[in-house]
């Protein structure tokens, strides 16, 4: 048993009968359940309620026990002062404060409907892909909720991107450089090449952007991957970082990129040339991709990256492949530059600015295939059928932070099967 889900029961009004009696055995009327509180101070707010015949209006707070009155400190608050009823599972102390302010107790363990307790405790203890994995239907998905899940999740990237702007000096082309950097990473060297972003001045990224060479030393040789140059290429790009960290004053890092369970044309070697190539190509990015941000443009630019040449017949450093062939950007790449750092940082960028951000983002999310993985493919054995990249995102987002917590009561799909009890 938990508050939010006592919370839960008292606002969905899920109980056996409503024929309530107080601790001190007096009859006690729910006139009006009042309004569920999800910031601080009272859990439930101007509800009515008559005791013995006698009516007050007021807050009601919810805990556990009894004694978390006390543990959480509301005694003297505030906050709490217009409170008419204390609401609690079991009652393990008796509060002398509530009985000097004549303030009623409801042990509300015996009024629950045990079905929906019985359901919440299943969904608590699976170990499966979700908690509801057993009960789930697409039918429970509550209407718009991708939509709202999308939201939750930009405002949580916006609350990730504010530090890094502040720290740059409201630079949102360095804030661009990372996010890419971290997208280009995937999810094995996302953190990695965030790192290494973070740790070089953009503005030397912008001074040489129109040599491709000293871009490719600058982030291999941040990577600690210049260590040992084995053939003439890695030697002149070792020759290119040595004068970099010599003119520059770059710190002395090595982040160590992994490439285990990698395919070869995801290894972090080639992401980072495709990188610089981006950055040789095209200057001002932040212009092309949040500006303006155009989606049939931004897919053009991306589409046109290729790695360095030394790469068509390389995937690791100083050792030829069997094939050869230019390592440009796959189209499923390209999309998750899109959903996971373009469009996010667009909306960052404008939301405080015009008013139509939300709907024109949600929008562009829309114009994105959906991407594939591990976790989508689950989602897809329960049934469901993802169109475009905001229903992707939603449920990625979703899993990630909900279900993987087990935060069924603050969940609209868990709210809905146990508010269908």
């Amino acid at each position: 048993m938990n508050e939010d889900l006592l919370q839960y029961i008292w606002n969905f009004k899920k109980f056996k009968n409503l024929n309530f009696s107080t601790t001190d055995g007096q009859s006690l009327e729910v006139l009006d359940f009042g309004t569920w509180n999800i910031n601080s101070g009272p859990d439930f707010l101007m509800a009515k309620i008559k005791v013995d015949n006698l009516v007050f209006i007021g807050n009601i707070e919810f805990h556990v026990r009894s004694s978390d009155w006390l543990l959480h400190q509301h005694s003297g608050n505030p906050d709490f002062e217009n409170l008419i009823l204390h609401v609690v599972y079991a009652e393990d102390v008796i509060l002398e404060e509530f009985k000097n302010k004549k303030i009623p107790t409801l042990i509300l363990k015996d009024y629950i409907d045990e079905a929906l307790l019985w359901r919440y405790q299943e969904m608590q203890k699976q170990q499966s892909f979700v908690p509801c994995e057993q009960l789930f239907h697409p039918s429970a998905i509550p209407l718009q909720w991708e939509e709202e899940l999308l939201l939750q999740k930009l405002e949580d990237k916006c609350e990730q991107y504010l530090p890094s702007l502040e720290k740059s000096k409201n630079d949102y082309e360095a804030l661009l450089f990372q996010q890419l950097a971290y997208s280009f990473g995937l999810k094995v060297n996302a953190e990695i090449l965030l790192q290494m972003a973070e740790a070089i001045d953009f503005r030397i990224v912008s001074k040489i952007q129109n040599e491709p060479n000293l871009l490719e030393a600058l982030f291999y040789g941040m990577c600690g991957e210049l260590d040992s140059p084995t053939d003439e290429v890695t030697q002149l790009w070792r020759r290119d970082f040595d004068f970099l960290k010599s003119k520059f004053q770059l710190p002395t890092l090595s982040f160590k990129l992994k490439y285990s369970k990698l395919r070869p044309p995801n290894f972090p070697n080639i992401r980072l040339s495709q990188l610089a190539n981006l950055y040789f190509s095209h200057h001002h990015l932040f212009s092309i991709f949040i500006e303006k941000g155009n989606i049939i443009e931004i897919k053009k630019v991306l589409s046109s990256v290729t790695a360095h040449e030394y790469w068509d017949s390389h995937f690791v450093f100083g050792k030829k492949s069997s094939k050869s062939y230019p390592k440009k950007l796959s189209e499923n790449f390209i999309n998750l530059v899109l959903l996971n750092c373009v469009l996010p940082i667009q909306y960052f960028y404008r939301k405080d600015q015009e008013e139509e951000t939300v709907s024109n983002i949600i929008e562009k999310y829309k114009e994105v295939a959906p991407e594939k993985n591990s976790i989508l493919t689950q989602w897809e054995n329960l049934g469901l059928v993802f169109q475009n990249g905001m229903h992707t995102q939603a449920f990625l987002y979703l899993y990630k932070s909900f279900c993987i917590q087990k935060k069924c009561l603050n969940c609209g799909i868990g709210f809905q099967l146990l508010k269908n009890v």
